[in-house]
């Protein structure tokens, strides 16, 4: 397999990530043959899976404008994955110029991608590293320079902690970084449920098995579950719901079925 320009050298570009994996869902360019074929694979039990990506995207442009009309100008993003059109600074930067915006990833495609993109952006950066390393993302040079923790910040995990699981204790982490933001921040989420996505459980298992033969198993958690994360938080209103019904921008039963799959929410630390 040639590795393209585009791809560091420190990848085995033999192994699907799943960063490219999304980035195939999403119908971008930045993904291997490895990475398309895994989609494919999990798109025989879940057909609906690129839909149910365009809904988060669609979702997370929309907590964002939302931040900005709350007065929020400062965005981390965990789990940021390949930049694709209407990314998150792009969306907070033109609701509110100079707005701020720290990427962080642990998958050095993204990181690299993250990098080329936000070249020349003085108000936007990356970091490489996990969440289940907060202080590392806190203390990180990028968040130092452009996050002020003393203000209300926007903390993003939109389709990420579904890839965490209960060994390494997300919860744990989510309220370490909770713990850090100023009053008024907000907690912005998404994650994937047996719940809502219209064909059996059974037949759903059957995706989450092609993620947990890669190496990266998708955690499918109750809607109780995911509530668990925005403990310590008020929950804006509508509160933890399908995607497309959190503040819609046109009638939410337009939207295909597969899009109702998971949840999405946000909350508002006191």
């Amino acid at each position: 397999m040639e590795r393209p320009a585009w791809a560091p050298r420190s990848i085995d570009i033999s192994v699907p990530s799943v960063s490219r994996i999304y980035d195939y869902y999403l119908g971008g360019s930045h993904n291997f043959e490895v990475d398309r074929e895994a989609a494919r694979r999990a798109m025989e039990f879940m057909p609906g899976l690129p839909k149910i990506m365009q809904a988060n995207r669609a979702f997370m442009r929309r907590a964002v404008r939302f931040a900005t009309g709350e007065g929020i100008t400062q965005f981390l993003d965990i789990g940021s994955g390949i930049p694709t059109f209407g990314n998150v600074h792009e969306v907070a930067q033109a609701a509110s110029p100079g707005a701020r915006v720290v990427y962080v990833d642990h998958d050095p495609v993204a990181v690299a991608h993250s990098q080329a993109v936000l070249a020349g952006n003085a108000d936007a950066d990356v970091v490489a590293a996990d969440l289940r390393k907060p202080q590392e993302i806190l203390g990180s040079p990028q968040v130092e320079r452009l996050i002020d923790l003393e203000r209300p910040v926007a903390l993003l995990l939109v389709a990420l902690l579904h890839f965490v699981e209960d060994a390494d204790d997300p919860y744990a982490a989510v309220a370490e970084f909770g713990a850090a933001l100023a009053p008024g921040s907000l907690l912005v989420l998404t994650h994937a449920s047996y719940e809502g996505i219209p064909l059996p459980p059974e037949r759903a298992e059957g995706a989450v098995d092609v993620y947990k033969d890669i190496r990266n198993p998708l955690i499918m958690r109750s809607r109780a579950g995911i509530e668990r994360f925005f403990e310590g938080y008020d929950m804006v209103e509508p509160g933890l719901v399908p995607m497309p019904h959190w503040r819609p921008d046109t009638a939410p039963e337009d939207d295909d079925p597969w899009a109702f799959s998971g949840f999405a929410g946000v909350g508002r630390t006191s």
